[in-house]
């Protein structure tokens, strides 16, 4: 089955101008899926992303999403991911840096003001915090909600209900109830699971061999 040509590509120009650009700061580097992806410190995200857009020969002036990544295993279980575009050059770009729960990130509205939001999306479901931001308050969840919903940490019910009391007239925030304990399910087919007894026509499901033919 052929496999999808990707819609652009990380040249060796490329990587090593972003390389200059960036300098000591680059952590590391990869390409995947034709993209090159660069990590630096959380504390020079904010140089990073100037030099990267100023620089002439790269002019990454816009920046398409801020979105966070969790791996709770690690030490420093977040990822925050930038994606950047040059429109005069056609190029694609991804900058990472990591952080934990209590490190805060420095905001990059002074940079790509459209970060705003983007930051407020991942201070909303991650927790990340971002330092100096303007507004930094929920964007998606409601007011006084309780948590982060994309932490893998995160249950998958919530931790609170809310619903319409027809009494008080309003909408009443209250812990979740459930009907029955969460439970383990076997989603193993039957016929893959029952292994130690013959139902009737299982035997029409042997393969004779093939030297027996058939009368």
């Amino acid at each position: 089955m052929p496999t999808a040509t990707p819609t652009f590509e990380a040249k060796p120009e490329l990587i090593e101008a972003v390389k200059i650009a960036l300098g000591a700061d680059v952590v590391s580097s990869t390409v995947e899926h034709g993209q090159l992806i660069v990590t630096v410190p959380a504390a020079k995200i904010v140089t990073a992303l100037t030099a990267l857009r100023d620089a002439s020969n790269l002019m990454f002036e816009q920046l398409l999403y801020v979105c966070g990544v969790d791996y709770p295993d690690r030490p420093q279980r977040f990822e925050v991911v930038y994606a950047l575009l040059s429109v005069s050059l056609n190029l694609r770009l991804r900058v990472k840096v990591l952080t934990d729960e209590d490190t805060p990130v420095p905001s990059v509205v002074g940079v790509y003001p459209s970060a705003n939001w983007f930051e407020r999306e991942t201070w909303d479901m991650y927790g990340v915090f971002f330092a100096d931001h303007p507004d930094l308050r929920r964007i998606l969840t409601d007011y006084g909600f309780d948590g982060h919903p994309m932490r893998k940490d995160f249950p998958l019910t919530g931790y609170v209900e809310l619903r319409y009391d027809p009494d008080q007239r309003r909408v009443v925030y209250e812990p979740v109830k459930l009907t029955q304990d969460f439970r383990t399910f076997d989603f193993a087919s039957p016929w893959e699971a029952i292994t130690d007894i013959q139902l009737p026509g299982d035997e029409k499901a042997v393969k004779p061999p093939y030297w027996e033919k058939p009368v």
